[in-house]
């Protein structure tokens, strides 16, 4: 599942290809994975990607006035594709188009979970945020404050995006292995 490193990389590697790039056009070969109708996905031709960020575990490429957030959940993947490349079958989701080449969102499995949501600039993207603190930023007393703040199993105070922002099942069990603490534990 794609967590803070791994969208942090996402980003790494999409920067040099989106920042400042057209989009030609955008294909959804499923329709569920579009979970927002205004704006709608074709408003996203023509405009120029300004920004990318993460949003807890998504990610967002802005152009200015509308951004698309996409939530790749426990399958998706991002593929860099030559331009106008054919969605994948079966596997498939949507392709957003540039001169350069083509972004492909996909996801393995049988269970579609993947999301796209269209925002109106960044009041928009803001209201799709579930207000969890980036764990990166935080000092340790910050960090411990946070996590004692609500009675739950540290595991899933961990993973609970209103608390921490980008952590998931897997780098929580990361983190609680290298602190030698038992998930089951209460906060």
């Amino acid at each position: 599942m794609p967590e803070l490193p791994d969208i942090e990389l996402y980003l790494h590697a999409l920067r040099p290809r989106l920042l400042h790039r057209t989009i030609v056009g955008v294909r959804v070969a499923a329709p569920f994975l579009v979970r927002t109708i205004d704006p709608p996905v074709t408003a996203l031709a023509g405009r120029t990607v300004t920004g990318l960020r993460r949003l807890g575990k998504r990610i967002v490429i802005d152009t200015g006035d509308i951004a698309a957030v996409l939530h790749l959940m426990i399958a998706g993947r991002l593929r860099w594709l030559p331009s106008g490349a054919a969605i994948p079958r079966r596997i498939g989701l949507a392709a957003i188009d540039f001169e350069a080449g083509t972004l492909v969102v996909t996801e393995a499995g049988s269970t579609r979970r993947a999301s796209l949501h269209m925002a109106y600039g960044s009041a928009g993207v803001a209201a799709l945020d579930p207000g969890g603190l980036e764990p990166l930023d935080l000092d340790l007393p910050a960090f411990a404050a946070r996590l004692a703040s609500e009675r739950h199993t540290l595991k899933r105070s961990l993973t609970d995006p209103s608390l921490f922002s980008g952590i998931g099942n897997a780098y929580s069990d990361e983190i609680l292995h290298q602190a030698k603490l038992s998930p089951m534990r209460l906060s």
